[in-house]
C-alpha cells in the first residue's frame, strides 16, 4: 500500500528535502487512518469481552493516531524554508515531534499499568468471542505492517522520527499478541489474567518510549556523527593531495540534511597561499556536492621541508601511541633556544579519557625525556574529540 500511495503521492524527481517531507507526511496520515480503524475495532472488542487489556490496547491505538498527527506535522513544519529567525532552517522540529511521540506512549504506559494493577487486585471475568480474535488478529497484523513500512521509509529518509514510530508499531503488534493469548487462556482455562497481561503490555510500552525517547532527545542534546559520515568527510578531504592531514572536525546538526562541517585542515607552510586557498574552496564545495552541507575549513600551516621537525614529529608521536593508540596528535613545531627546544603540539582524546589532562602531559614529558632527550620540553594542549574514536 505506502509504496502505491508513494508513486501516486510523491515525485521521486524533486529535491531531496521535499521527497523526504513527502514521505514523512504520507507514513503520517497513513498512520492516523490505521490507528482510528484500529481503536474502533479494538474498543469494540474490548466492550464486549469486558477485557480491560484489549480495551487498553484500543485507548494506546488512539494514543498512536494523536502521535502520526504529530509526526504529520512535524514534517510540515520542517520543511519550512530558513527566516531571518532561524537561519538553519526548522529541521530540529522533527526531533521535537518525535520527542513528543515519546512522551505519549511513556503516558500511556503509565496509565495502562495503572489500570492493570487495579484489574489485578479486583479481577473480573472476562468473555471471549470468536469476532474479538478476529479483530486482534487482524490488529497484530496491520502493525506489522506498520513496523515494516515504517521501518523501511525511516531508513530511506534517515529519520529518527520515524524509526520511534517503527519501534512503537512493533511494540504495540507484541502487546496486542500478548493480549490475544491472555484472551485466549481465560476463555479455555478459566484463569485471570487480563490484569497480569494488561502489566506486561504496559511495560512493552513502557520499553518502547523510552527507546523513541533516547532516539529523539539524543540529536538534540547533541550527539556525535555516525562514524560512515565521519570517514566519508576524511576520504573527500584527504583526497585532495594539498591536504597533509585534518583535525577538530565538528559535525553541527540543524536537523536531517541540514549539517554543517568545521574542521582543520593541515597544509604545507611553505606553499603558495593563493594555490592553498583555491584548494581549499574546492574542498568546500565537494563536501557540499556530495555530502550536501556547508563546510568551514580552517588552515593550519605546518613545516614539510624540514627532515628534522619530521623526525621530532615522528619521535613524539610515538611516545603517544605508547600511552593509548586512540590519542592522535596534530599542529607541530618546534621552538629552538639556547638551553633546551620547545615542543609544541596538541593532542585529542575522546571524552572521560582514563588519564586526566594533567597526569597524561607528565607522561608525555617523561616519554619525551626518556625517548629523544632532557633538553626537549614539551608544551602540550589537550583537546576534546567531538566525533568517536575508533581504536
Amino acid at each position: 500500500m505506502i509504496g502505491l500511495l508513494a508513486k501516486l503521492w510523491i515525485k521521486e524527481e524533486d529535491d531531496q528535502m521535499k521527497v523526504r517531507q513527502s514521505y514523512g507526511m504520507l507514513c503520517g496520515m497513513l498512520g492516523i487512518v490505521l490507528n482510528i480503524l484500529l481503536f474502533a475495532g479494538k474498543f469494540f472488542a474490548g466492550m464486549i469481552s469486558r477485557s480491560i487489556a484489549i480495551t487498553a490496547d484500543a485507548f494506546n491505538n488512539l494514543s498512536d493516531a494523536g502521535s502520526s498527527a504529530v509526526t504529520l506535522a512535524g514534517f510540515k513544519l520542517a520543511g519550512a524554508k530558513p527566516d531571518p529567525e532561524h537561519p538553519f532552517g526548522h529541521g530540529r522540529i522533527e526531533y521535537v515531534s518525535g520527542l513528543i511521540v515519546a512522551a505519549a506512549i511513556l503516558l500511556m504506559a503509565y496509565e495502562l499499568i495503572r489500570d492493570s494493577v487495579q484489574k489485578i487486585l479486583h479481577p473480573e471475568a472476562t468473555e471471549f468471542s470468536a469476532l474479538a480474535g478476529i479483530i486482534l488478529v487482524a490488529s497484530v497484523l496491520v502493525k506489522l505492517y506498520m513496523a515494516y513500512y515504517n521501518h523501511s521509509v525511516g531508513k530511506k529518509i534517515d529519520s529518527a522520527a520515524m524509526h520511534a514510530t517503527a519501534m512503537d508499531s512493533l511494540s504495540d503488534m507484541c502487546a496486542t499478541s500478548v493480549v490475544l493469548i491472555a484472551s485466549l487462556i481465560g476463555h479455555y482455562t478459566g484463569l485471570h489474567i487480563d490484569g497480569w497481561c494488561g502489566v506486561l503490555v504496559g511495560l512493552f510500552i513502557l520499553y518502547a518510549g523510552i527507546g523513541a525517547a533516547r532516539d529523539t532527545l539524543n540529536p538534540l542534546l547533541g550527539q556525535p556523527p555516525e562514524e560512515e559520515f565521519v570517514s566519508r568527510i576524511h576520504e573527500i578531504v584527504m583526497s585532495h593531495p594539498g591536504i597533509c592531514g585534518i583535525h577538530d572536525l565538528i559535525v553541527h546538526d540543524y536537523g536531517p540534511g541540514r549539517q554543517m562541517i568545521s574542521l582543520h585542515a593541515e597544509v604545507p607552510a611553505e606553499g603558495d597561499i593563493l594555490v592553498i586557498h583555491d584548494e581549499i574552496d574546492c574542498v568546500e564545495n565537494e563536501l557540499k556536492e556530495k555530502l550536501g552541507c556547508e563546510a568551514t575549513i580552517h588552515m593550519d600551516p605546518i613545516v614539510t621541508s624540514d627532515a628534522h621537525i619530521g623526525e621530532l614529529k615522528a619521535e613524539v608521536t610515538a611516545v603517544v601511541k605508547a600511552i593509548d593508540e586512540i590519542i592522535t596528535l596534530h599542529d607541530f613545531r618546534a621552538v629552538q633556544g639556547p638551553s633546551h627546544t620547545n615542543l609544541i603540539f596538541d593532542v585529542i582524546v575522546p571524552f572521560r579519557f582514563r588519564l586526566p589532562d594533567d597526569e597524561l602531559k607528565r607522561k608525555i614529558q617523561q616519554g619525551v625525556t626518556e625517548r629523544i632527550g632532557a633538553q626537549y620540553f614539551v608544551v602540550v594542549k589537550v583537546d576534546q574529540a567531538y566525533v568517536k574514536a575508533s581504536r
